[in-house]
């Protein structure tokens, strides 16, 4: 019960899923701000009136209309959607009509929270009588983030290749941000050149993107790395290069995770933050080993009509992985050409990592089986430390934090938990400053890696 009013369930099942966004205003949460900003003008060269919502100025509604046992994702994204809604309702006043949006927040399956983002904030917003009409749009990592039903079927294919397009040019800017922003002439070069370069790409991805001109896009990208090359001084010296993983959303949003690349770079890194577009890949990888083991069982069931299916769902989603990791390394291999941002990581490189070690098993799921061998990994490319960020009491991450702690300690590589709530922790810069004197030290007698 919310507000004195009883909850009718029904609502999730009736607007909560897959709807036609066409003619709709859609509104997607920032959790990555380039990714997010990118993505929105992916959609709106296929004609869907995309807008990225403002982040955190909502907090105390998010913080009212949940009880803090939510995971904190749910709880920026609960604040920010009320908060843009109530914006609205007094922008437009009567012209106001609900039924216009369309709220977009995907889910995955397995035993995360974030699949229930979108259950529980339906709840919420039918508590409000003038929201209750606002159907919730969602993805699922069930079927690999297909975005069949959303828009007509002949133009499916189309906008889920630029999406990918968008998502990872935003991870070339912000690789190129945590690149420069440590080495920049002046303080705030960089960051002014990155939000500028931001809304040049959203431009490139409205005009170009309905055409998938990708040559177009990539001609921008290319432009903007080599003006954010000239912000480096040369005259900086390499410093000890941080590696960071942990939970999609926190990890990404500098406000959840209260700025921790900017006070990690006031102490002496330079970071790299794990990818979105990992975690998109992940998706799709994970599903076509699903329909592998699917296909394996049911052939020695000798139950031939299901194994032709998931011959069907193999073939699918090994072109699919095929097409997105042939795409990431055209793009990234077009920026490493001018500047020497970190490359991404091969899904199925990370696998191979964890069975060599027999830590863990992609068989368990979460953000897990990303975080743990993305940090074997960072130890053997030579980063000089690790840093785990995560939301307070990330069941994930939880289990990333205790599975690597003794493997980093024997490797002797400086490691940091880094939990987050709306909190702010007394010792929170301390830990940082000690972990970054641990990293300096190691920098010191091992160097930084390369590119």
């Amino acid at each position: 019960m919310i507000e004195g009013k009883i909850i009718d369930f029904q609502s999730v099942l009736e607007k909560v899923g897959k709807f036609n966004i066409r003619n709709k205003i859609l509104v997607i949460p920032e959790m990555n701000r380039t990714g997010s900003h990118l993505l929105a003008a992916a959609f709106r060269s296929f004609g869907i009136n995309a807008k990225v919502m403002e982040t955190f100025k909502g907090l105390d509604l998010g913080k009212e209309y949940t009880s803090g046992k939510e995971c904190y994702p749910c709880q920026i994204t609960t604040g920010d959607i009320l908060y843009f809604l109530e914006l609205e309702k007094r922008r437009l006043k009567e012209r106001f009509d609900p039924r216009k949006y369309v709220y977009f927040m995907p889910e995955s399956n397995g035993p995360c929270r974030f699949g229930m983002y979108n259950k529980y904030q339906r709840i919420v917003l039918d508590s409000f009588r003038d929201f209750r009409n606002i159907r919730i749009a969602t993805l699922s990592t069930a079927d690999g983030y297909s975005l069949d039903g959303l828009i007509e079927k002949d133009k499916v294919k189309d906008l889920r290749k630029v999406s990918y397009w968008a998502i990872v040019s935003g991870d070339i800017l912000d690789r190129l941000l945590w690149r420069i922003r440590p080495y920049e002439k002046e303080e705030g070069m960089a960051d002014e050149f990155i939000e500028e370069a931001m809304h040049k790409m959203e431009d490139v991805f409205e005009r170009y993107g309905k055409e998938k001109n990708l040559d177009k896009i990539m001609d921008k990208l290319e432009e903007v790395i080599l003006e954010g090359r000239e912000i480096i001084d040369p005259s900086i010296p390499p410093k000890p290069k941080i590696g960071i993983v942990g939970e999609i959303y926190v990890r990404s949003h500098v406000h959840a995770n209260q700025h921790i690349i900017k006070m990690l770079e006031k102490y002496g890194a330079e970071c790299v933050n794990a990818s979105i577009s990992e975690w998109v890949n992940y998706t799709t990888y994970d599903r076509l080993r699903d329909a592998k083991i699917g296909f394996r069982l049911n052939l020695k069931q000798w139950r031939l009509g299901k194994a032709k299916e998931y011959i069907k769902e193999i073939m699918h989603y090994r072109a699919e992985l095929f097409y997105q990791e042939m795409i990431q390394e055209k793009i990234y291999k077009k920026a490493r050409s001018i500047l020497d941002i970190a490359e991404d990581h091969r899904i199925g490189h990370l696998e191979e990592i964890l069975k060599e070690e027999d830590i863990y098993s992609f068989d368990a799921g979460t953000e897990a089986c990303l975080s743990i061998p993305s940090i074997i990994h960072y130890t053997r490319e030579g980063f000089n430390g690790v840093v785990n960020v995560y939301p307070f009491t990330c069941m994930p991450s939880t289990i990333t934090s205790s599975i690597i702690r003794p493997i980093v300690a024997d490797m002797k590589i400086p490691y940091l938990d880094a939990p987050y709530d709306s909190s702010i922790q007394p010792g929170r810069e301390a830990a940082i400053r000690t972990f970054m004197y641990q990293a300096y030290q190691h920098f010191k007698r091992n160097g930084k890696p390369s590119s």
